[in-house]
């Protein structure tokens, strides 16, 4: 991003805050009914009637959740608005609006934060939200990104990390582990730029998993699925911070065990060559990962037929007895505790 020196620059000061908002959102058109007011007033204003509204916030700060030298700021705008659908999602919901605040320092000119806003624009448009709000001032530290989703469904339908019981089904859509082998590619490739700037890297054997880093998809399509086949998650979570992580999660919510069987990972062709070449395992980096941005959730078993077969679907455990912890059953059939050893942004 930020290095052609030869880009038109204009500085944030000329339009001050008021005139920087309504000139980054000036071409955002409303989609949702239950949005009355949007921008342009103290607070916006929601009418959602009989259904319950369920509200989630991230934070996304420059040099700890992204880098620049390789994130494009139109992907950063895209994958900020798809972290925190993510979460909408993972209560079996439907997203209906986003707020979404900013802190910039003054290396950033109104250009580069129209980039950031047409990537949030085009997640916008493509998940059918409507932004409604948010605020914008300056930083003395680089870029910081704060995303909050608001969304509703019926109160049957909305499903808790809480819910699951023995014997159900442990269920993950898509395959995981993409999105950490396509950072480790960028992190590899950001040295040998740093070496050789000259160097032109050839990515198009990582595609699948360098777009799976820079430009996650929310899994929408799941929770319209999950409505059509008439399937009722008892606990769900998204998987952001490794699949591990979130499975002991939903045992400590639910206070019950897990097995998780290794054979049964999904994982892509494409993870599984990068895997060989970083001399990785690809169990542990399914296990720990992280933004994968799939969905993780528990059925009844009665429901398996209605799933079955299903390619979005993958049935890779199930929940055992009350307080009998979460294991990963290895290909030879051990049993294995596992751990949480995913992203923490702490470390």
């Amino acid at each position: 991003m930020l290095e052609d020196k030869d880009q038109e620059r204009t500085s944030l000061e000329k339009l001050g805050e008021f005139g920087l908002i309504e000139h980054l959102t000036k071409n955002f058109k409303i989609k949702q009914q239950s949005t009355i007011k949007a921008i342009g007033d103290d607070a916006a204003v929601l009418d959602f009637k009989n259904k319950k509204t369920v509200i989630s916030t991230d934070l996304l700060i420059e040099g700890v959740h992204f880098d620049l030298a390789y994130m494009p700021l139109k992907h950063l705008g895209y994958k900020s608005i798809m972290v925190n659908l993510s979460d909408i999602y993972a209560m079996n919901a439907t997203a209906t609006q986003v707020t979404i605040s900013i802190a910039v320092s003054n290396r950033f000119p109104l250009e580069a934060l129209e980039e950031f806003y047409a990537g949030v624009a085009t997640a916008c448009k493509s998940y059918n939200v409507d932004l409604v709000g948010g605020d914008t001032t300056s930083s003395k530290t680089g870029l910081m990104i704060s995303v909050t989703a608001i969304g509703v469904a019926n109160e049957e339908d909305i499903a808790y990390r809480s819910g699951a019981k023995e014997n159900n089904l442990l269920v993950v859509t898509g395959d995981l582990g993409a999105s950490y082998m396509g950072l480790q590619v960028l992190e590899r490739e950001k040295e040998v730029f740093k070496v050789n700037p000259n160097s032109q890297p050839d990515l198009e054997p990582y595609s699948y998993i360098v777009e799976r880093q820079l430009k996650p998809e929310a899994r929408k399509d799941i929770t319209d699925l999950l409505k059509t086949l008439d399937v009722h998650p008892t606990s769900m979570i998204d998987i952001s911070d490794g699949l591990s992580s979130e499975i002991l999660h939903l045992s400590k919510s639910s206070g019950i065990g897990f097995d998780l069987y290794e054979d049964k990972i999904p994982l892509d062709p494409t993870v599984i060559s990068a895997c060989e070449e970083f001399k990785m395992d690809s169990t542990l980096v399914a296990l720990s990962g992280g933004e994968d941005y799939e969905l993780l959730f528990t059925i009844d078993q009665k429901e398996f037929p209605k799933i079955k077969g299903n390619p979005n679907l993958t049935v890779i455990g199930h929940t055992t007895g009350k307080d009998e912890g979460a294991f990963l059953v290895s290909r030879n059939n051990t049993k294995i505790p596992l751990t949480a050893q995913g992203w923490n942004s702490f470390n």
